[in-house]
């Protein structure tokens, strides 16, 4: 119960740096010496000290003799820092906490080895299940190469994201479009199809406007206007097809796009091919956003992970009102994609289901 204790201040510690820190994880760490927290640390950007480190600092010679909690396994390589086992070992340490193992095949059980054979008493496996829930994305993306696909919708009690005028303004509540618009922060990228743009024409940005953020359109002919608003702030990938045309492609590219020409399955882009290249970019992790034909690909080629699905108490009862899924065609409800809600939380009148995809 007490590394619990501790370890849940970790955690919290950790949570800080969910969006901030990619493609590394977040990291939190706590020193207890007695029973007093002597300091505390948490991984803030990629780039910068790992929270072993700023916790370490901040113990001094207090660390001699003390327990260090961590949420992952301190890091054993050379990558932009140096390795933290190994100021962990000559810090004097005596026992290292941990929540769970590292997945990246450079570490993996190696920093746990060696901090056994220096003599420090190390426990992993506190608390695992909540260390991993918050690195979700890392841990797929560091053992796959793939990113970590999260589908964010807003719908009727009757599953409708808009009347069959296609009016949609506005599904969920103020309070709620808040609340959820601050989910973007905690990703690299956000996606959409090309209809959502024509249609909407948003601007797809965070709320933490000092993060890096890329913004990615499914546009297999090219038909994103000139005057779109992606164009405004952060960076922008257009992804199509080479039926698209090259004197289009060309077009965008001069003017600075960055255009991203993948293979079609089936008349639609490939999101295998496509998850696989923005792997290669570092992208750990993509939040979608519509429009429903989109998701409704990425859920029939299995590329989704995780749903944030909204529901407002309102029922528009019209059969041809759009939909916030399409395209699956699913004849037996036996086979049907189901979602195992993990997360469940009212915000004024709607409510959040949140939960893995399990198809």
């Amino acid at each position: 119960m007490i590394d619990q204790h501790y370890m849940q201040i970790a955690l919290d510690l950790a949570r800080k740096g969910i969006g901030k820190t990619s493609p590394n994880p977040a990291v939190g760490c706590v020193i207890v010496s007695g029973e007093e927290v002597i300091a505390e640390g948490w991984h803030k950007r990629c780039g910068g000290p790992h929270a072993e480190r700023f916790a370490l600092r901040q113990a001094g010679e207090k660390a001699r003799g003390a327990v260090m909690y961590v949420t992952l396994e301190p890091c054993s390589h050379q990558g932009r820092t140096a390795p933290c086992v190994d100021q962990i070992i000559a810090s004097g340490i005596r026992r290292v906490v941990i929540a769970m193992k590292d997945p990246n095949p450079l570490v993996c059980g190696r920093s746990i080895r060696k901090m056994r054979w220096a003599g420090i008493d190390v426990y992993v496996g506190c608390l695992e299940k909540e260390a991993k829930e918050i690195n979700r994305p890392f841990c797929k993306y560091i053992t796959s190469g793939i990113p970590f696909v999260t589908v964010k919708t807003a719908q009727t009690l009757d599953g409708k994201i808009a009347t069959v005028s296609g009016q949609s303004r506005w599904i969920s509540s103020a309070r709620m479009r808040r609340h959820t618009h601050q989910l973007r922060n905690h990703y690299d990228a956000i996606l959409v199809g090309i209809n959502t743009v024509l249609k909407d024409n948003p601007a797809l940005n965070p709320t933490a406007r000092s993060k890096p953020w890329t913004k990615i359109v499914l546009d297999s002919r090219l038909r994103i206007p000139d005057n779109a608003k992606l164009f405004r702030d952060f960076s922008m990938i257009v992804v199509t097809t080479a039926s698209a045309g090259k004197a289009r492609i060309a077009r965008l590219r001069k003017r600075g796009v960055d255009v991203l020409v993948c293979p079609a399955r089936r008349g639609h882009i490939s999101w295998k091919t496509l998850l696989k290249e923005f792997g290669k970019r570092g992208v750990t992790n993509i939040l979608i956003e519509g429009g429903a034909k989109t998701i409704g690909h990425a859920l029939k080629e299995r590329c989704v992970d995780r749903m944030v699905t909204v529901i407002s108490p309102k029922i528009i009862g019209d059969q041809s009102a759009l939909s916030a899924v399409d395209g699956l065609k699913t004849r037996n409800v036996n086979t049907a994609v189901r979602l195992e809600v993990d997360r469940l939380q009212q915000v004024g009148s709607d409510w959040i289901f949140e939960g893995r995809v399990k198809y």
